[in-house]
């Protein structure tokens, strides 16, 4: 069975979203630099919405509201890296949160507009997932 990891696509505003924040890694040296959507792996008796709290809180040191679920068009979640399979929802800074900070799994975080999103260099399936979120949010980069 393959392992469950959830991420946060999160928005500048789940009603009228523009631009997704794409966190860049610190490590492995393989994966240092390139993009993904923050989020890990779904600890034992989690349910998938807590282990995205959880997950988002210990990476970024903020707190979010979430949204609607983003799926493959198969209405699955997604496969990526090592045999892994992806829950994404989209997601805001919820009211009064903090703004994200680094703590070391990331070494940069970015406002990226949604319909540039394909300008990232994005680690494995994740540039996937971040067009299918562009297009759920009602963009589509011009590359595409």
């Amino acid at each position: 069975m393959p392992r469950l990891v959830v991420a946060a696509a999160i928005v500048d505003s789940l009603d009228n979203p523009t631009q997704l924040l794409c966190a860049a890694r610190s490590y492995p040296p393989e994966l240092a630099g390139k993009f993904e959507l923050p989020g890990g792996k779904i600890d034992r008796d989690e349910t998938p919405l807590q282990a995205l709290h959880r997950e988002i809180r210990e990476e970024m040191n903020t707190v979010i509201r979430v949204g609607a679920q983003v799926m493959t068009e198969e209405g699955t979640w997604w496969p990526i890296l090592q045999g892994r399979t992806m829950g994404v929802w989209l997601a805001e800074l919820a009211p009064d949160a903090p703004a994200p900070t680094l703590n070391g799994s990331h070494s940069e975080f970015r406002w990226t507009p949604l319909d540039k999103v394909d300008t990232l260099d994005w680690i494995g399936h994740d540039l996937e997932i971040a067009l299918a979120v562009a297009r759920t949010c009602g963009f589509e980069p011009a590359d595409r």
